[in-house]
């Protein structure tokens, strides 16, 4: 917990480009995440809402990562299988942060290598999916409580 309290105050102090990471008001090992979709890409004007889960161990064991928005990339609510994530623990690196993490979800995104958790689809669906993401987001409770100043901005 202590680490993620110094993660949030370096977040505060210095933000990602075009993501966002705040955790849940009653827990701070659930955090919740909002990343825009790249400019140059099928994801572009979307607005990617999600979930990382830290374990009590943490920094010592990877969290759990899922994303909540469809995508058209990854499985709504379903835990996704990347090198940072709790499915390869062998491969996890203390070291990693938040923003670590965060940077590595959005440009394993932007890929194509299928892994646990993610699904294939066109552009055009991604597309689709882009542009319907906001409608989606503000019917998740969760995400109107963190993130009132995306949905604002984007009204």
């Amino acid at each position: 917990v202590a680490r993620l309290q110094k993660e949030l105050k370096l977040l505060a102090k210095d933000p990602l480009p075009s993501m966002l990471a705040r955790p849940h008001p009653n827990n701070l090992l659930e955090w919740h995440y909002c990343l825009e979709g790249a400019s140059d890409t099928a994801y572009a004007g979307g607005t990617y809402h999600g979930k990382i889960i830290f374990p009590k161990e943490y920094p010592f064991k990877p969290p759990s990562i899922m994303m909540c928005t469809p995508s058209g990339r990854f499985q709504p609510n379903t835990r996704l299988c990347l090198s940072m994530s709790d499915f390869h623990p062998e491969s996890w690196n203390p070291m990693w942060s938040l923003s670590s993490i965060m940077s590595g979800l959005q440009s394993f995104m932007v890929e194509s290598t299928p892994t646990q958790g993610s699904v294939n689809t066109t552009n055009a669906e991604k597309r689709q999916l882009a542009a319907a993401s906001m409608a989606h987001n503000v019917k998740n409770a969760t995400f109107r409580k963190l993130y009132p100043d995306v949905i604002e901005a984007h009204a």
